[in-house]
């Protein structure tokens, strides 16, 4: 066995504890895929990053993502937690202001500010839904289809079964028939809250195919809703959107369209855990 650094990471949290957990891997150049995805497996998070060099030389850094279930092209909570451990191990980025990340779907970038970090949203490709899986992804959270405003499959890299829903309320209520969702699709699920509400906003992200029933906190569904959304009129340029409350944590996501259409997804990350691992 070799020993490895090792951080943990609460990505899009406000406040301690209240995020997403990632594990990362530092220098993981020595493992093979089977030890990635065990390790993977083992940690029992949504995710579990490994940092490589990077074979691009417009790349600062290259990573590996893998849930329980098996490896991502790419996702939103991972690449900003990597990042931040990237950083924090004394990476430097060639440009002070953006870090460029490699990955299975190309390059990513990484802006810091004063509310954290927003990764660049991959290209998304926006299809229709075949009404027969709409019919039975709705029968397995139980929810009528009059209350459902738009329905797509996202794909920036994770496919996503994107649903809108009349009200933030109405998504909160869902009782997933996760082992019905297992041999359907990854189901993201928004809704507005009230005016007046501390988030626009509130998303659920059922992924029972991968092997995460429900994830806490999701960059990635957050950024292919952005970018299906704001175009459509249904969600501001910019907004907070509150996530993982039924899991008893208190993420918040903040994604953007920029003036030239790019649209930035947001939020704040911290180690909770630094030392090594051996594998």
């Amino acid at each position: 066995m070799s020993q490895f650094g090792f951080s943990e990471i609460d990505v899009f949290a406000d406040g301690p504890l209240s995020g997403n957990p990632l594990a990362v891997v530092h220098n993981a150049d020595a493992l093979d895929e089977a030890s990635m995805q065990a390790f993977a497996r083992w940690t029992n998070l949504s995710e579990t990053t490994f940092l490589l060099h990077p074979t691009s030389d417009a790349a600062d850094y290259r990573v590996r993502i893998f849930t329980p279930g098996g490896e991502l092209p790419f996702a939103g909570h991972p690449t900003l937690g990597t990042s931040c451990a990237w950083l924090e191990a004394g990476g430097t980025p060639r440009d002070s202001a953006i870090v460029v990340q490699e990955c299975a779907v190309g390059l990513v970038r990484i802006r810091r500010d004063d509310d954290g970090a927003a990764f660049e949203a991959p290209p998304l490709r926006v299809k229709d839904v075949d009404p027969v899986l709409l019919d039975d992804v709705l029968r397995a959270i139980g929810v009528e289809r009059e209350h459902v405003r738009e329905a797509r499959l996202l794909d920036n890299g994770p496919v996503w079964l994107g649903l809108l829903l009349d009200s933030a309320a109405r998504v909160l209520a869902i009782e997933p028939d996760h082992a019905a969702l297992k041999h359907l699709a990854k189901v993201g699920v928004i809704g507005p809250h009230e005016a007046g509400a501390p988030a626009q906003f509130e998303v659920r992200a059922f992924a029972a195919p991968i092997g995460i029933p429900e994830d806490p906190v999701t960059g990635s569904l957050n950024a292919s809703l952005a970018q299906w959304l704001i175009p459509l009129g249904h969600a501001p340029s910019r907004y907070l959107v509150a996530q993982g409350a039924r899991l008893g944590r208190g993420g918040r996501v903040r994604p953007e369209q920029s003036e030239d259409g790019v649209v930035w997804v947001g939020g704040r990350s911290a180690t909770r855990i630094r030392g090594t691992v051996e594998l």
